[in-house]
């Protein structure tokens, strides 16, 4: 059953925001369009502001996998990841924050509210290797939605908006199969009426009442 979206009105993330705003407010926020690749940079930390960025590694078959999605308030970098290559690529259009790991430790304020945000992408990552496990790719596809509804998204008219834009071949490397197959299922989901397709490609999820 998808979850009602609370990431932007919780106490800890309205928290770490604040605490952002008041120890970093004379440092430049790095603007990128979506589809730009972030340096990551030795000893630093990236917080996603505004936006969404996707962590990925390759193989040497040139096969891709979703290591997972980071959302606003949320951080990424090269001290956090003993995966490689390890690659991080804006989604949307985002504004970054990059901070020095050693800036981050010396604050323990912002050092508690940067480690309830790294819990939050700890349970995102356990979530995925969950659903890796499901044989059926529909019910792959439905529980990644219901995810990103729970994760990144917004209450609507509809059912709830999921934020992020991603393409079917995104779909598919993150759920481990095919576009052709992603493509399939999502015209089932739609036939159900489950999931809705908004103008500008924006996806909505009904809450479901039962399986």
């Amino acid at each position: 059953m998808v979850a009602s979206p609370q990431r932007d009105s919780s106490p800890n993330q309205l928290e770490l925001r604040d605490l952002l705003e008041s120890s970093f407010q004379n440092s430049n926020l790095v603007t990128m369009a979506a589809g730009s690749p972030v340096p990551l940079l030795k000893d630093h930390v990236w917080l996603v502001v505004r936006g969404m960025t996707k962590l990925v590694t390759s193989y040497m078959s040139g096969d891709e996998a979703l290591l997972g999605l980071v959302g606003p308030n949320e951080p990424f970098g090269e001290p956090l990841s003993q995966v490689q290559p390890y690659q991080a690529v804006t989604l949307t259009d985002s504004d970054l924050l990059c901070l020095r790991w050693d800036e981050l430790s010396s604050k323990p304020d912002l050092t508690g509210a940067m480690l309830l945000a790294m819990v939050r992408r700890y349970r995102q990552c356990e979530s995925l290797l969950a659903l890796m496990g499901l044989r059926r790719v529909e019910e792959r596809l439905r529980g990644f939605l219901e995810l990103m509804a729970r994760d990144y998204g917004q209450p609507c008219e509809n059912g709830i908006r999921i934020g992020v834009r991603l393409t079917h071949q995104e779909l598919a490397t993150a759920l481990g199969t095919t576009r052709v197959t992603v493509t399939r299922f999502i015209g089932q989901l739609r036939d159900e009426g489950w999931l809705v397709m908004e103008p500008g490609r924006h996806l909505v999820v009904k809450p479901m009442q039962t399986r």
